[in-house]
């Protein structure tokens, strides 16, 4: 392949002032990460801590192997949502490697609400399960929930993607063989309680865990009958009586070894075996990144510069280069492993689409995986464009990267706005990961745009209903509607509610990518089935 010959001159004004503005942004999003990752209140951590249980996160560490990456996912859900009162979402997900084998784990975080599920803990748990069943992961869930958070129960309980969908998920990874495991290290309620209950194997800790359908507050309203939690339900109940459980152990340390235990004694599968040579380092360093992205995002930059950042030995066979160059595609390796890449460097205009299409057609023949890496203003618009057939060839992209097989993995580099954003496997589109970094921005459109737009419709209502609209009122309108998209748009704005997987350190992004074609690969890549091209 050809090496990519860097243009960037990292001495510039221009790069120096770029790198220590993003530096800046991707240090402030880490320290809220670090803030979020402590979970609950200080006062929640001292109860925990004299009932002489772990933090989630410590149970995590314990059950994983010590040189395992632990790919975190969510890690920004419920910012500045609920009053700041469920960080993380009230629960840890991510994925480990116990013996080798790469397991989705669900964690409860008990610091936060009592471990128990506001809306988006229901979003960030049922976006957990359907990575685990996408990529063929076994599950083991760390239980110690309250239950659904009562006070939200109305968006929480009743619909398809709501609460009782996670049995719903269990039942059909378990008919696939993907294990589900469950270590009870507190209480499991009311509907907590049926996330042990269908697990294949279930692991509870004497005078510690319990499990009960209804509590023993409920158990006294419901049936006047006054009972304590471990009589009701606990460890030795449900290992000796009711069979609920498998496993007693005696404190939190025994069960996650015997977790342990039951996933080294799985039956070994052979991952895909997806074209691969030694891996090389990229010739440039990847934290020249910083430098590379503007400021200010309407000031275009090469995708070609990011590329040869992440990829190895900076070698990328470019497809079709003098053709839609608003879009780049080609091949390349990430990890030694054989990839495609599509990125934007513009506008998309049908000779782009058209592109786009056809390279996905190649990577779907060849069952190779594609990296997209957003950086997109939308479709070009006008009347040359619509008789050429806009809308047609964005179709067929569309079709392509809807009905493909392979793996897709996007990363937000920029904008990401409009029908662009789906073109390039936004979440609605099933990547199998989709990651955002600290300066990208998510919207129908761009704030500014959006502000013409909006100003024009508010203005035009007011003339129509016989008022004068001054100058200062239609700057008013505009600034109004200008800070609510800056604000909507942000990657934080996007990360809390899980319209990605986590916003990541762009430095870091060759990692990211490398950890999850590893993991895409627990799945072997299925034969592609295209729809209808319109041509």
């Amino acid at each position: 392949m050809a090496k990519i010959i860097s243009n960037i001159s990292t001495n510039s004004e221009d790069f120096k002032r770029r790198y220590e503005f993003n530096k800046k942004k991707v240090e402030e999003i880490e320290a809220i990460r670090n803030e979020l990752s402590k979970g609950g209140p200080p006062k929640a951590h001292e109860v925990n801590k004299k009932r002489g249980k772990l933090f989630c996160r410590e149970r995590i560490e314990k059950v994983i192997d010590k040189d395992s990456p632990f790919l975190e996912i969510g890690p920004y859900a419920g910012y500045d949502m609920y009053d700041n009162s469920a960080p993380c979402g009230g629960i840890v997900t991510g994925i480990g490697r116990i013996h080798g084998r790469d397991v989705m784990i669900i964690a409860n975080d008990q610091t936060v609400k009592g471990g128990t599920y506001h809306p988006i803990t229901i979003k960030k748990h049922v976006r957990a399960q359907r990575i685990a069943e996408e990529n063929n992961l076994h599950c083991l869930y760390l239980v110690d929930s309250g239950g659904v958070f009562l006070p939200m129960q109305d968006e929480v309980y009743p619909d398809k993607e709501h609460f009782g969908n996670f049995f719903y998920n269990q039942a059909v990874m378990s008919s696939k063989g993907l294990l589900q495991v469950a270590v009870v290290t507190g209480l499991g309620t009311a509907g907590g309680a049926y996330v042990p209950a269908m697990c294949d194997q279930v692991i509870m800790v004497k005078n510690q865990s319990a499990i009960f359908i209804g509590g023993p507050p409920l158990v006294k309203a419901a049936t006047g009958e006054e009972i304590d939690a471990e009589t009701l339900g606990g460890a030795d109940v449900h290992t000796r009586i009711s069979g609920v459980a498998d496993y007693l152990a005696n404190n939190e340390e025994e069960a996650l070894r015997k977790a342990r235990e039951i996933f080294l004694n799985l039956p070994r599968r052979k991952k895909y075996e997806l074209d691969r040579v030694e891996p090389e380092d990229p010739l440039y360093d990847p934290e020249e990144i910083y430098g590379i992205i503007p400021e200010d995002l309407s000031i275009p930059f090469d995708v070609h510069e990011i590329i040869a950042r992440i990829v190895d030995a900076s070698e990328f066979e470019e497809f079709k280069p003098l053709y839609g160059q608003t879009l780049v595609t080609g091949f390349a390796r990430i990890g030694g492993y054989l990839v495609g890449i599509i990125g934007n460097n513009g506008v998309i205009f049908p000779e782009s689409a058209q592109k786009a299409a056809h390279f996905i057609e190649l990577c779907s023949l060849r069952k190779v995986p594609i990296i997209f890496l957003q950086n997109i203003t939308g479709f070009i618009i006008g009347k040359q464009y619509e008789h050429q057939g806009m809308a047609k060839d964005g179709a067929k992209w569309i079709t392509a990267v809807s009905t493909t097989s392979v793996p897709k993995i996007t990363v937000i580099i920029g904008n990401s706005y409009g029908a662009g954003n789906y073109a390039m496997a936004g979440r609605g589109y099933n990547p199998r990961f989709l990651w955002m970094w600290p300066n990208s921005k998510i919207a129908v459109m761009g704030p500014q745009q959006a502000a013409d737009v909006l100003t024009m419709v508010k203005v035009n209502q007011l003339k129509r209903e016989g008022k004068d609209v001054s100058e200062d009122e239609i700057k008013s309108i505009r600034e109004k509607v200008m800070k609510d998209y800056e604000m909507k748009s942000t990657a934080l704005y996007s990360s809390a509610r899980l319209w990605d997987d986590g916003i990541i350190d762009p430095k870091k992004t060759r990692e990211y990518l490398m950890l999850a074609l590893e993991i895409t690969l627990n799945k072997p890549i299925e034969d592609t089935k295209f729809g209808i091209f319109r041509m």
